[in-house]
């Protein structure tokens, strides 16, 4: 039979309730046996919800890490403890999925790096992108040569209006950003894996915080006068040491006609091109005409039934307690989720002082 894990939650607030906690029950691969949150009647609440009977609850995540027991830990919290927690529950012997971004900071991902291979723990980020079937379909047609070498990319984020105003989203102090590490980190994260490149050269990026009303329009309302001061929108220039190219856009509002989502990526190679973009499509040359091809992505043409991998939550979990299980790497590893917050980090740097950055 399987391992059952043994999982403790630290953050019991919104990624833990729609991604986390219902995407491991859904797995049945793992029991939630503890619960920590700041707030007590959240860690209850979960704990109700998606614990064992005996599930524990705690609001101080160094006492959840004391139970040896525990095999894996799955960190939910604002941006700004990523790091910490991370690293104290590697050193406490538990394997740590971490909510996206790794952390606020480049310095604290690589110290969540350092710490992964000082432990021989495993440690993955939260970037479910790279769990969606179009994702997976692309990767291997990519990994067979297809599309030739990829010397540019077009990766996106762009909402119209779509500024998050509950929690701590618009808390620089707690999160480190707006668009630009919230959602953009998802669609870079996903263009760097399907490159399979991790070596930036230099980086020019832009922040602006101009629109004149983003609450106007905006499904989630306004927030209180002075309460933003997240950038509205964030565009990076990044240069790959192979030469390849990559243009980073990202908003929460912006006076632009066509939304894009996260994790919307268009690759071009020297043998083809591709994009995700609401569905994947693959373009060529081919005996002198020019050739869309779009994959269906639906799970055997079953109407009714997608199966339990439907969704890219659920897909992530399934494959990192893979991964757990047979010893392996897990699909998004440190090193790798350390360089999407160095460029991220970059962009913010270069927007900062008008120069770019260089990683050598």
């Amino acid at each position: 039979m399987a391992k059952r894990f043994r999982v403790g939650i630290i953050g019991c607030g919104g990624i833990a309730n729609q991604k986390h906690m219902p995407s491991i029950k859904a797995i049945n691969r793992a029991d939630m046996v503890a619960f920590c949150d700041l707030i007590e009647e959240r860690a209850v609440k979960a704990a109700e919800q998606f614990g064992t009977p005996d599930a524990k609850v705690y609001t101080d995540y160094r006492e959840l890490l004391k139970d040896e027991t525990i095999d894996v830990v799955h960190v939910c919290t604002p941006n700004r403890m990523h790091a910490e927690i991370s690293i104290s529950a590697l050193e406490a012997g538990k394997n740590v999925m971490c909510e996206k971004p790794m952390a606020k900071t480049a310095a604290d991902a690589r110290a969540m790096v350092e710490a992964a291979r000082r432990t021989g723990k495993k440690l993955t980020i939260g970037y479910q992108h790279r769990s969606k079937a179009e994702a997976i379909y692309l990767k291997k047609v990519i990994e067979r040569g297809d599309l030739g070498e990829i010397y540019y990319a077009h990766s996106y984020a762009i909402r119209r209006r779509g500024t998050p105003n509950w929690g701590v989203f618009l808390n620089e102090y707690e999160q480190g950003g707006g668009p630009l590490i919230d959602i953009a980190t998802h669609s870079l994260d996903l263009t760097l894996y399907l490159m399979n490149n991790y070596e930036p050269r230099m980086v020019v990026g832009t922040c602006y915080k101009k629109v004149e009303h983003p609450e106007e329009g905006n499904p989630w309302g306004g927030w209180p006068e002075g309460a933003n001061t997240m950038e509205d929108s964030a565009f990076g220039f990044i240069v790959m040491k192979n030469g390849a190219t990559i243009n980073l856009e990202s908003s929460w509002a912006l006076n632009t006609i066509e939304p894009v989502p996260e994790g919307s990526v268009q690759l071009c190679g020297t043998k083809a091109g591709a994009q995700i973009k609401g569905g994947v499509s693959i373009n060529k040359a081919e005996f002198g005409k020019l050739v869309d091809i779009k994959p269906e992505m639906g799970a055997g043409g079953v109407a009714f039934y997608d199966g339990i991998a439907a969704t890219p939550q659920i897909t992530e979990q399934l494959r990192w307690y893979d991964a757990l299980e047979k010893g392996t790497e897990p699909v998004v590893t440190p090193e790798q989720a350390c360089v999407v917050s160095e460029i991220l980090e970059a962009i913010y740097t270069s927007a900062k002082t008008g120069k770019p950055v260089y990683f050598d």
